[in-house]
């Protein structure tokens, strides 16, 4: 082998004669064809960038199947740190604690309030969809609007919302006060 880190054509053309090989070992170990085409991809750059380690060019299909059997190790292990966080985070979400409930009827009072002030198709989408749980989908079917027109609507519900929170409560909506004094419109502090 040579001192720099190119390959001669004829060790490329090995490799690119296994493609279909190589790609066939990387879908049996990650279970999806575009994945392993990824996989393949990165393993392929990665070696080109590592072929002066190479000694014996007729090793080459064996080096670069234990660079291939790497690339998925890394990818499991990548996946594995994935998923740990993914967990950890819904221990987290678990334990956290629901305020208390007066707490909560005080806030959700006031929003329900402002939430009569908007017009009325966008106060319908948030009653049904936030207040009562009722899917989007099935919201949709019940107004005889596609489920993207009634994800739209609830989107602007929320902004406009969220609005009219600022203008009652103005620097308190942004701080998470709950003790909210401005009932039937009228503009106190929280």
């Amino acid at each position: 082998m040579t001192d720099d880190a190119s390959l001669p054509p004829e060790a490329v053309g090995k490799l690119v004669a296994q493609h279909r090989e190589f790609l066939g070992f990387l879908e049996r170990r990650v279970g999806d064809r575009a994945e392993a085409e990824d996989l393949l991809q990165e393993a392929f750059v990665r070696g080109l960038a590592h072929a002066g380690d190479l000694r014996d060019e007729g090793s080459i299909v064996a080096w670069f199947y234990r660079t291939l059997r790497n690339a998925v190790i890394d990818r499991h292990r990548r996946k594995g740190a994935s998923q740990r966080a993914l967990e950890a985070l819904a221990r987290e979400m678990a334990d956290d604690v629901e305020p208390p409930r007066e707490v909560r009827d005080v806030a959700c009072g006031c929003v329900q309030r402002l939430s009569t002030t908007l017009k009325p198709e966008y106060a319908e989408a948030l009653q049904r969809i936030e207040v009562e749980g009722v899917s989007v989908k099935d919201f949709a079917a019940q107004q005889g609007i596609s489920a993207n027109n009634a994800a739209a609507r609830v989107h602007r519900a929320r902004a406009a919302l969220r609005k009219r929170v600022m203008q009652s409560c103005g620097t308190c909506a942004e701080h998470g006060c709950v003790d909210c004094t401005c009932a039937d419109g009228q503009h106190g502090h929280c």
